[in-house]
């Protein structure tokens, strides 16, 4: 595993450019198709599942490429009697770097549109069914990324995201944040992703909701999970070292 510095400038760097292909995606979404909402959607669902792909291949072999919270959380708890995943004391800095790149992320996808680098949304989501659909879409990417990382094949991670991601879009009403460190970047733009900064409590709390309970089906599911955690969601004994040239 990489030490702890380098792990949190992955999660950093990738966490801000996934929420800089949300935010950016929708704001060219919103100018080039203007009358059309379901045909934004489908633009900004899929860049936003195509990006995230492929920064799980980029930055996964470093950190395991989580980008998110919930997904860091379940790894902690799922491995802390292994001695597997990440440590307790890694969780939080995993947390706050993840939180901190989203908001970069949103202030860049900002400034590369020419608009006010941080812009709170006016977006009201704030309704038991959007809850709901929090709790769902966040339940299914985590029972996703452990499933596949206890039965062996935390290789197709990158591709098993960004596809449930990019259809959790269209099955969800809350479009699917699924992503607490997501949500809270989302809240620094004013535009077609942005959430209004009054809203997150309660996205939060269903994401964090849909997170426990994927635990709790996954120890049912998955004896012996835990002794996976060292491969969500990208084996980070992948990143093997590469020999110097003969010369």
């Amino acid at each position: 595993m990489s030490p702890l510095p380098r792990r949190l400038v992955a999660e950093f760097t990738g966490t801000g450019l996934l929420v800089t292909a949300v935010v950016g995606s929708g704001i060219m979404a919103t100018r080039l198709s203007p009358h059309d909402v379901g045909l934004q959607l489908l633009e900004n669902s899929t860049a936003t599942a195509f990006a995230l792909g492929t920064l799980i291949l980029m930055f996964g072999p470093v950190s395991g490429g989580h980008f998110n919270p919930a997904v860091s959380l379940g790894d902690w708890w799922l491995g802390r009697r292994t001695g597997h995943g990440l440590r307790a004391g890694d969780v939080g800095c995993y947390v706050a770097a993840q939180t901190l790149g989203a908001i970069g992320g949103a202030v860049l996808a900002n400034a590369m549109f020419a608009l006010p680098a941080v812009a709170f949304s006016h977006t009201a989501r704030s309704s038991g069914h959007l809850w709901l659909g929090e709790v769902v879409a966040t339940f299914g990417l985590v029972v996703l990324v452990f499933a596949l990382a206890r039965s062996g094949r935390p290789a197709v991670a990158p591709a098993a995201v960004g596809a449930y991601i990019g259809a959790a879009y269209w099955f969800t009403s809350s479009t699917s944040f699924a992503n607490p460190a997501v949500t809270v970047g989302r809240a620094f733009t004013d535009t077609f992703a942005g959430i209004a900064p009054a809203s997150l409590p309660g996205f939060l709390l269903a994401q964090l909701l849909g997170a426990a309970a994927a635990v709790g089906l996954l120890a049912v599911l998955y004896p012996g999970v835990g002794r996976a955690a060292d491969r969500v969601v990208v084996d980070t004994a992948d990143e093997a070292p590469v020999a110097d040239p003969v010369t």
